[in-house]
């Protein structure tokens, strides 16, 4: 890759795991961070090396959003404060995506907080993956690298060689996502339309298409609760799937999501490591993210194009 000398890639608490993986990818050390805790839950990061004049890459996801958030924001500002030239946000996950506009009166439109947030903490662009809403790029007055997980998806599922392959996707509003797959891969697409009575709960659902006799394949950017998953898996088994396999970006999988994925009737998930698995599941592989990043990274230092980074456009 490019030389290395004037970028200093930090990381976060929780993405370390991640951060590791992207800069041995990239050729390069992490910096090194201290953080200091205080008795009362207050904790202040220190960029334990000179960073002036320096392109300074923080990652960091904002699952469990508020604390790997706020040490995000400390973590740019204390970069900001040491003089560093360039400052991104590298936000594999982006927390409060699913906050876009209001649906109702009198609720928070989260993801554009969070976009005010981190321009007035003095980040100068902004990499991250499968936004849950594409115009929350919009809520940026500074520029941000939108990455597709199809760069490791659409040649995984090629790998897979499977015959009769229809693409799924779980809901109306990921119907583009869907779309996009399916031409890409020249195969039919089906959608699950689903109610809900009430958040991370499905009341009902049926399928918009034919899965009888297919392999299918349901894409999505996120899996919370697992509980679309699950029933739209068991769903279509129901009406004559030969399989049923996912393919999600941001594995969430909060409450009985574990649970509802090992009772399903869902062949295998495939998820990415923007977010770490809490436990280890058998129905449940992780895809690096780590190569794709570092490139970008590197692209963006290079002052290069990363459009040829994603299949789908």
């Amino acid at each position: 890759m490019a030389s290395t000398s004037n970028i200093k890639i930090f990381s976060g608490t929780t993405s370390l795991y991640l951060s590791e993986k992207i800069a041995k990818a990239f050729g390069t050390e992490l910096g090194n961070v201290t953080m200091n805790h205080y008795s009362d839950g207050e904790y202040q990061p220190c960029l334990e090396e000179t960073v002036r004049g320096a392109y300074v890459f923080i990652v960091q996801s904002t699952f469990t959003p508020a604390d790997n958030l706020m040490e995000l924001l400390l973590m740019i500002d204390a970069a900001r404060r040491a003089s560093a030239y360039k400052i991104a946000a590298v936000i594999p996950y982006y927390g409060f995506a699913r906050q876009d506009r209001k649906d109702k009166p009198r609720v928070a439109i989260g993801s554009k907080l969070i976009a005010n947030l981190l321009t007035t903490a003095g980040v100068d662009r902004v990499i991250t993956m499968d936004l849950h809403a594409e115009q929350i790029q919009g809520f940026f007055d500074i520029p941000v690298d939108h990455l597709s997980s199809s760069t490791i998806f659409v040649p995984f599922i090629n790998s897979l060689h499977l015959d009769n392959l229809v693409i799924a996707s779980p809901d109306i509003g990921g119907s583009k996502r869907a779309n996009k797959y399916s031409h890409f891969l020249g195969v039919p697409m089906v959608i699950c339309h689903k109610y809900r009575e009430k958040a991370n709960e499905v009341a009902e659902m049926t399928i918009i298409g034919d899965v009888k006799g297919k392999n299918v394949i349901i894409v999505d950017d996120i899996i919370d609760t697992a509980g679309t998953l699950a029933k739209a898996a068991d769903l279509m088994m129901d009406n004559g799937a030969l399989s049923v396999r996912a393919i999600i970006t941001h594995p969430i999988l909060s409450g009985p999501a574990y649970n509802r994925i090992e009772n399903s009737k869902l062949t295998k998930l495939y998820v990415t490591d923007t977010i770490p698995l809490k436990k280890p599941c058998d129905k449940i592989e992780v895809l690096t993210v780590s190569n794709l990043f570092a490139d970008v990274i590197n692209k963006v230092y290079n002052n290069q194009s990363i459009s040829s980074s994603s299949y789908l456009k």
